[in-house]
């Protein structure tokens, strides 16, 4: 665990009051400009305003399945057509949709200080898509191209899915990872991705039900959140472990928890700032 250091502006063990004035609005700004590091924890919340489909739960059933069913390793050692024609479904489905104001604005905020690092639960790849766009806004000049490039490179190095992504897959045999945005064809079982290394069956690079976290990506969010002095966390409902700690860890090493989420959480009585609302909305006037 890192140093403690000092509570920041609005640090509070008393529950935050409900949010969303722009009182509040001005608290949580003060917060985040007084962070040298800050640590983004965003959750399926950031997504929903984008069209993303719920996969879990009630109404999100494809085909009589329940994701639970499907997303695990038992079910792709046992049919790996069927989890991979879900997977490619899903991958047509996330594919149409775009980053909302609140993928943006994060985006934008990221290109425009230093020090900020976004941790993501989502798979759906709509923070790397945000970074693109952001990227594609800034005027040409010279060396754009170079600039563009280097960016990207720094964007790539300050995001972290930490449950992996719907565009990449592993070898089951070698462990290789690479890019893979092609249609899937699960009409065979020959004819399911496969590593062009070994030969061997691909998979999506995902977490799965009853797998856990590859221990390098949990240690580099972990060390993230340590050295944070404050984590803005987005549209989590903070019970899935191990992410819903990272903010924890912020707050156990001086820093503080600012929250964006239409819900009471478990996270918010440990907040210095809850604010309470839809993401796109609340996150563009927080940053901008």
């Amino acid at each position: 665990m890192s140093e403690k250091r000092e509570a920041g502006p609005g640090r509070s063990g008393d529950q935050p009051e409900p949010a969303g004035t722009p009182a509040d609005l001005a608290r949580a700004r003060a917060v985040l400009e007084g962070a040298r590091r800050v640590l983004v924890l965003t959750g399926a919340g950031v997504s929903a305003e984008s069209g993303i489909p719920t996969f879990r739960g009630t109404g999100g059933l494809w085909r009589s399945f329940r994701a639970e069913d499907l997303a695990t390793p038992g079910a792709f050692a046992r049919d790996p057509r069927l989890v991979w024609e879900w997977y490619g479904w899903r991958r047509e489905v996330v594919a149409g949709c775009l980053p909302n104001a609140a993928h943006l604005a994060l985006a934008r905020w990221q290109t425009r200080r230093e020090g900020v690092r976004i941790a993501t639960q989502n798979v759906d790849g709509l923070h790397v898509a945000a970074a693109a766009r952001v990227a594609e806004e800034r005027p040409p000049a010279a060396g754009a191209q170079a600039q563009a490039d280097e960016r990207a490179q720094d964007h790539a190095k300050d995001l972290l899915e930490i449950h992996g992504t719907l565009f990449r897959v592993r070898c089951t045999r070698c462990r290789k990872r690479e890019p893979h945005r092609s249609p899937i064809d699960a009409s065979t079982h020959a004819s399911l991705p496969r590593c062009g290394a070994c030969g061997g069956l691909q998979r999506p690079d995902v977490v799965w039900f009853g797998e856990a976290l590859d221990p390098d990506v949990l240690a580099r969010a972990l060390g993230w959140a340590e050295s944070a002095d404050a984590c803005l966390v987005v549209g989590t409902s903070a019970v899935v472990q191990p992410a819903a700690s990272l903010a924890v860890a912020t707050r156990e090493a001086g820093g503080d928890i600012v929250e964006v989420n239409p819900e009471t959480t478990p996270l918010s009585p440990l907040a210095a700032v809850a604010l309470r609302g839809p993401a796109a909305e609340l996150i563009p006037a927080l940053l901008g």
